[in-house]
């Protein structure tokens, strides 16, 4: 009796750990199962009927039997509509449904006298929906409830007519077929709810990895473009900022359904890479043909040069890459070419430096030697010239002419001097060494320190933050504006420089302008050349190095011709950008350094 007891224990918790379906799929087949009671009822209730009138009313159905079907019939009806209409309870409401269907079924057979095989095969559709819909434990219930009305009505049948073992054991095997089947059914069930995990849980998995991958495409720095039967099926946010076109992120959709919602963001998704290819074709034809053009499984590798009027001044060439993928599809790389040119910068400062490193010494020696014999001589003249009071001699003369040679020498010493401490800057910083500084910050501190009592106006119209060296910065803002406040000095007796910082895309741009003449147009190929200066007191270096040291850090400077004024252009890419900076805007603007 023990035995028996942990027996049935053993199995009733082991059914009720078992997976049951979810809510979605318990309802579809719910559904599914209540169309197919009422179709059953229905189409029972019409057979005897119809199967009474071709027999030509010889046997009519019992009053039981029309009651039972005329019963079915409308509760099937109503367990339908009632559970398209309610979504709670939807288990009990199945529990419910298919005992009904025991108790009616278990009518009709002892109406029909002995077990046939169309009841049976109702009877194992009954039990083997209710181990697919139902809790385990639930399912065996209206098992165990089937068994008992099958073998109770045979003996019931036999107390009021006769006894007649064949019946009897064919309800026994019935009864038998009703665990197996049932056994099965649960079986059958637990392995589609697994596998229905499983395949949940890596549509998750995948719909993750697809997160992840389309935020990785968006923080790119290089632009990635996906072509699938001549449409733009992606594009990054780097492609929007490296062809100049306009990007619309994601506006914020109202409180809906996730279906909607999903169906929404596809709809804004595509709308938007309709946009970027229209605009793509638009300012960029030659490149979309380019790309279009290339055959299916090919890949091509070429240089683009960005036309004028669209992100020229911030870059000049793009490396576009094109690596077939499958279905004839196409992936476009495209990659800005200022960190090459860092790179290849930062080795050619390396190279010069070791040789301005390796001769600066031999140069220096001869050269001090020579400053050093000027000035004696210098001293000597004026000297003598000291003494010209006390006796006149006429070497006098020829001493004052010498003291004029000596002077010049000692001054083209000093800037020979000035070139060579220009050229060894390079030696000095090989390579940048890059921190990230917050210009609202390191700008007036900067101005205060080398141009206060000077009028350098600095104009915020953003709060960015930039990667640059430090001194290399310094240097380059150093050399700029001071080539601004001489070259205005000399076109107006009031001198004055002129800072704006704002933003372009993906990129901080730093404007240094003055009211000077401006560079001449045969002086701009030779703008930035070493040596090259209009200055007679320059070194023709300054430019020079402070094009190199921006390369360096992969910032560009350039000269914009276009502008009103004389404007010399630092374009250094943003690291962090704060658009809302009104305060530091006008605080800033009226600053005098």
């Amino acid at each position: 009796m023990k035995s028996a007891t942990r027996l049935v224990s053993a199995i009733t918790h082991y059914l009720h750990r078992d997976d049951t379906l979810s809510l979605s799929q318990l309802r579809r087949l719910g559904l599914i199962y209540s169309s197919y009671r009422f179709i059953v009822s229905l189409f029972s209730l019409l057979m005897v009927y119809i199967t009474a009138h071709a027999d030509n009313s010889l046997s009519l159905p019992s009053f039981l039997q029309q009651t039972a079907l005329s019963l079915y019939v409308l509760l099937s009806l109503i367990l339908l509509g009632l559970f398209y209409v309610v979504n709670q309870q939807m288990r009990r409401q199945l529990a419910f449904g298919l005992a009904l269907d025991v108790i009616i079924l278990s009518l009709l057979l002892y109406t029909a006298g002995a077990p046939d095989l169309q009841l049976t095969m109702l009877y194992m559709v009954v039990v083997a929906a209710s181990f697919m819909l139902l809790h385990g434990s639930q399912a065996l219930v209206i098992t165990l409830l089937a068994i008992i009305f099958v073998i109770y009505q045979q003996f019931f049948y036999a107390i009021a007519n006769s006894m007649n073992l064949a019946n009897l054991g064919d309800a026994l095997l019935m009864s038998a077929s009703f665990l197996a089947v049932g056994g099965l059914s649960w079986s059958l069930s637990q392995r589609l709810v697994q596998l229905e995990k499983v395949a949940a849980k890596s549509a998750k998995e995948v719909e993750r990895l697809h997160v992840i991958n389309q935020e990785v495409i968006t923080q790119m720095v290089n632009g990635v473009i996906v072509i699938d039967k001549q449409q733009i099926v992606l594009a990054n946010l780097a492609a929007h900022q490296l062809l100049s076109i306009s990007h619309n992120p994601s506006v914020s959709l109202p409180h809906v359904s996730p279906f909607d919602t999903k169906n929404a963001q596809n709809n804004h998704r595509n709308a938007r890479l309709f946009n970027f290819q229209q605009q793509l074709n638009k300012q960029h034809a030659q490149l979309f043909k380019a790309c279009l053009s290339v055959a299916a499984g090919q890949s091509r590798t070429f240089t683009y040069d960005l036309p004028a009027g669209t992100n020229a001044s911030v870059l000049d060439k793009l490396r576009v890459q094109i690596i077939p993928l499958k279905d004839d599809s196409k992936l476009l790389i495209l990659e800005d070419l200022r960190r090459e040119q860092a790179s290849a910068q930062q080795l050619k400062l390396a190279s010069l430096g070791q040789l301005t490193a390796s001769i600066a010494h031999e140069i220096r020696n001869p050269l001090a030697a020579i400053s050093q014999a000027s000035q004696l001589l210098m001293e000597e003249v004026t000297e003598s010239e000291g003494d010209s009071h006390v006796m006149t001699h006429p070497a006098n003369s020829d001493a004052t002419g010498n003291h004029e040679l000596y002077q010049m020498i000692f001054s083209q010493t000093k800037r020979v001097n000035r070139i060579i401490e220009d050229v060894l800057k390079l030696s000095r910083q090989q390579t940048a060494n890059q921190q990230s500084i917050v210009l609202t910050e390191w700008m007036p501190i900067f101005l205060e320190n080398y141009f206060q009592g000077h009028d350098v106006f600095l104009r915020l119209k953003t709060n960015p933050t930039i990667s640059f060296d430090t001194h290399q910065l310094e240097q380059v803002l150093i050399n700029l504006i001071n080539n601004g406040l001489r070259y205005s000095s000399y076109a107006h007796p009031h001198a004055y420089v002129e800072i704006e910082i704002y933003c372009a895309d993906n990129d901080v741009i730093i404007d240094i302008l003055d009211s000077g003449t401006g560079v001449r147009l045969e002086d701009l190929p030779h703008l930035f050349n070493p040596f090259f200066t209009t200055d007679q007191a320059g070194t023709g270096l300054g430019l020079y190095l402070s094009q190199a040291f921006c390369e360096a850090n992969q910032a560009r400077l350039l000269y914009i011709p276009e502008h009103e004024k004389t404007c010399f252009r630092l374009i250094a890419p943003v690291v962090h950008s704060d658009k809302h900076t009104n305060n530091v805007e006008n605080n800033a603007s009226k600053g005098v350094f």
